[in-house]
């Protein structure tokens, strides 16, 4: 059992959990996941980690309430406990030497922070581009600002209710342009980082991108997280989940990622009527 240390919720849908894992935080690095099971019942689903202390003993990480899963996890509080948590699973993100953007959108900052902060540590100059469809949805925007200048941090909402309306493409392509960056990291929305790979490809600029095609044991054995690479099949949790975004199938990871959303739906929608059953 791991033991929640702390929950911060950022908005309606999306928390953090802190939790108790003394060992898995010794090995965590940047762009490596966790895969978590609630309950007994429950199933393996994959979350990033969004921050470690390897000397206080915790890990943690960001879920947007989507389905079932991730609606119970969000009903847990301060001191309950999660069955199980596996990891760190993944290859660490690593990327050249000088200066990069990374890009995240939604729910993927929690994703692209420790990658900027890893890269920072590791000497890079680092241009954050905040991507989220409403300012309320924006995701530590103060953990981006101490980590670097203001000029190097660039947000965009789809609706315009915070920094620049658009999407995070535009930014990009102006540091592009400008040849104020040489590398790109992005995680987020399958369409975001398609368009993200399209962009960068059009200024002859390495992209890597973080993939999350559907997983169920993140070890390489079920065949769930297949993704269509360069013309050959990858599995995301052993093989990535970094990968050439140039060279990356989003078509055929789009269509994986929605194959199973009427199950989806229908075990949520059971959940939820279980629940209101259970508190008549």
């Amino acid at each position: 059992m791991y033991k929640i240390l702390e929950k911060t919720q950022f908005s309606e849908k999306v928390f953090k959990f802190r939790i108790e894992a003394p060992r898995m935080a010794k090995h965590a690095h940047a762009g490596q996941f966790l895969m978590v099971r609630a309950n007994e019942t429950g199933e393996r689903v994959p979350f990033t980690l969004a921050g470690w202390n390897a000397e206080e003993g915790w890990v943690e990480f960001i879920f947007m309430v989507i389905g079932k899963t991730t609606e119970m996890l969000s009903t847990y509080n301060e001191g309950d406990s999660i069955k199980d948590v596996t990891g760190p699973l993944g290859v660490p993100t690593e990327m050249a030497e000088g200066p990069c953007a990374v890009i995240g959108g939604g729910v993927g900052l929690a994703i692209a922070y420790p990658v900027a902060k890893h890269l920072v540590e590791t000497g890079h100059e680092v241009h954050a581009i905040m991507g989220a469809r409403t300012k309320d949805l924006l995701l530590l925007e103060d953990q981006f600002r101490e980590l670097l200048p203001d000029d190097h941090i660039h947000i965009t909402t789809d609706d315009g209710s915070y920094g620049e309306k658009g999407v995070v493409t535009a930014p990009l392509e102006r540091l592009l342009q400008e040849k104020a960056v040489t590398q790109v990291f992005c995680v987020g929305p399958v369409p975001m980082m398609k368009f993200s790979a399209l962009t960068a490809e059009k200024y002859n600029t390495p992209i890597t991108a973080s993939l999350n095609p559907i997983m169920v044991d993140g070890t390489g054995m079920c065949g769930c997280c297949r993704v269509e690479v360069d013309g050959q099949t990858k599995f995301a949790c052993v093989d990535g989940p970094d990968f050439d975004a140039t060279k990356v199938d989003w078509n055929d990871l789009r269509a994986r990622q929605a194959a199973y959303l009427t199950e989806e739906g229908q075990s949520l929608k059971a959940y939820e009527e279980a629940n209101c059953a259970c508190h008549r």
